[in-house]
């Protein structure tokens, strides 16, 4: 991990930036994908300084770099930051992925929605069409996942967060995607729902969401956008109340990470056998 830039020129240059960055598997993700398809890169994860995100974006782009992933807590500066956005990075209001021109232009994009759907119907077989499903949380990262959940065409989405206004909000600005409604934690319908994601960070935190038992059947699928070696505190809590399949956010990681892979290098990679070697 490096806390500054200086790229080597005779290799094609990419990393990640967060702050802090030394979880993460980003580097050993795109060297793996790069491997299968006999492309030559240098991957590196920079912790970059809260206050320096754009000064270390446009050193990097000085440098020759061909291209960014960007982490927590950066994806809305990098929103910000720049030029020219996808249609999916406008209405999340977050960009992942970078890249850049010979006219100085800085492209952004957000692969994370795309990456959780491709985990959820390829990996794991669930079709969500006419599903309910119930989100934790509504932050950066459930704002992201937002549309292309919709675009699944769900029955219903409930986006129940500790501070109402924040659920109301997303509730508000997703209207015209789909059934979207939003409340507390204490106040989420108490019936069993078929899909139940954790788009909270308290996993991190050996914490959980205020949620009943009820929320669960025999038929529910668990997903944690968050990843650990070890089973996270949600995912413990879906499994003791009987869940029928209880997932981690690692695929959808190694998928959203092949989703800029693609866009940089235009080849597709095999997640399936770099999600088996992470598991190892």
């Amino acid at each position: 991990m490096n806390s500054s830039i200086n790229l080597d020129s005779s290799i094609s240059n990419y990393a990640v930036f967060g702050n802090p960055v030394n979880h993460s598997k980003s580097p050993q993700i795109h060297s793996l994908f790069a491997k299968q398809k006999g492309i030559k890169l240098n991957y590196q994860a920079i912790e970059v300084p809260v206050e320096n995100f754009s000064d270390f974006v446009i050193s990097f782009a000085n440098q020759k770099g061909k291209g960014l992933n960007i982490t927590v807590p950066f994806k809305e500066n990098a929103f910000s930051l720049c030029t020219i956005l996808t249609q999916r990075a406008e209405v999340s209001g977050s960009v992942n992925t970078i890249w850049f021109d010979e006219q100085s232009n800085i492209y952004g994009d957000t692969t994370d929605g795309k990456g959780l759907i491709n985990d959820l119907k390829i990996n794991y077989g669930l079709d969500i069409k006419n599903k309910s499903v119930l989100i934790l949380g509504a932050g950066g990262s459930v704002k992201a996942i937002l549309e292309p959940l919709c675009e699944e065409n769900p029955d219903r989405i409930i986006i129940a967060n500790r501070t109402v206004s924040r659920a109301e909000d997303l509730s508000r600005s997703f209207s015209n995607k789909g059934n979207i409604k939003a409340c507390s934690y204490d106040d989420i319908p108490s019936s069993s729902y078929d899909l139940i994601i954790n788009g909270t960070s308290l996993s991190l935190n050996g914490q959980l969401p205020s949620i009943s038992a009820s929320t669960i059947n025999n038929n529910t699928y668990c997903y944690d956008l968050m990843y650990s070696d070890t089973e996270t505190v949600f995912m413990k809590w879906a499994n003791e109340q009987g869940a029928l399949k209880v997932m981690d956010g690692l695929g959808m990681l190694v998928e959203q990470a092949a989703e800029a892979f693609f866009i940089w290098h235009g080849v597709m990679p095999d997640t399936a056998s770099v999600i088996k070697s992470l598991r190892k």
